[in-house]
C-alpha cells in the first residue's frame, strides 16, 4: 500500500506534468523519479493554517495536490530558511516550505530540489537571490511577483516564473495566501538566500 510520502510524490509529479511549459517539461524529464525515501520527523509551522484556504483557491487540475497536503500537513516536515531577525515575526508566522525531494526533503535527490512554498496573505517576501536556478509555478493566483529591475506584476495560478542564477526576486501577496511549487537546480540546494537586490540583473 502506498505511503503518505509515495502519494505526495505521485501527486507532486502529476501536478508538474500538467504544466504546459517547455521549461517545466524539460525539468521533469531530467528528474530521476525513483528516489529513496528519507526518514524525517514531522514538523508543523504556524503558516499551515493557510492550507485549507489554499485548497479552496487552487484550480481543479492542482487541487488534488493542495488538498492532499492540507489533509496530511501533520505528517510532513515543514521548514523555514529565515528567522524573525531577517524579516520580522509576522513574516515567520506566515511563511514556510515543504521540500518533497532534495538534499533535506522526504525523498533523497542530490541534483535537484523541489517542493512547495507557503506565504500568508498581505505579506512581502523581500528581494533575495541565490546561486541555484529556480522555477516557480504558483498554485494560487493574485500574488504580485518582481524579478530583476522590473516592477511587481500579478501572476495567476499555473503561470511559470523563471529566476536565473543570482537574479533578485520578490513576492507580495494580497488578500489571499500563496502556495507555489518550486524547483531548484544548478546550485547549492540548501543555500540560504542572500537578502537584498545585489544579484539583480
Amino acid at each position: 500500500m502506498p505511503t503518505v510520502f509515495d502519494q505526495l510524490l505521485d501527486r507532486f509529479h502529476g501536478c508538474l506534468a500538467s504544466v504546459d511549459s517547455a521549461l517545466v517539461s524539460d525539468a521533469v524529464a531530467r528528474i530521476e523519479w525513483e528516489m529513496p525515501v528519507r526518514s524525517l520527523d514531522p514538523r508543523r509551522l504556524d503558516c499551515l493554517r493557510h492550507l485549507d484556504r489554499v485548497a479552496e483557491l487552487a484550480p481543479k487540475v492542482v487541487r488534488p495536490l493542495a488538498r492532499f497536503v492540507a489533509d496530511h500537513r501533520g505528517d510532513l516536515r515543514w521548514g523555514q530558511t529565515y528567522t524573525a531577525s531577517d524579516f520580522g515575526q509576522a513574516f515567520i508566522d506566515n511563511y514556510g516550505w515543504l521540500e518533497v525531494f532534495g538534499t533535506r526533503g522526504h525523498f533523497v535527490n542530490d541534483d535537484v530540489a523541489a517542493g512547495l512554498l507557503i506565504l500568508g496573505s498581505d505579506m512581502v517576501y523581500p528581494d533575495h537571490h541565490h546561486i541555484a536556478e529556480e522555477i516557480y509555478v504558483p498554485l494560487t493566483g493574485g500574488t504580485e511577483w518582481r524579478m530583476g529591475e522590473d516592477g511587481f506584476r500579478v501572476r495567476e495560478a499555473g503561470e511559470v516564473i523563471h529566476h536565473a542564477s543570482n537574479v533578485s526576486h520578490a513576492m507580495r501577496t494580497g488578500k489571499e495566501p500563496l502556495m507555489a511549487l518550486y524547483i531548484w537546480r544548478g546550485g547549492p540546494l540548501a543555500q540560504k538566500s542572500n537578502i537584498g537586490s545585489e544579484g539583480r540583473n
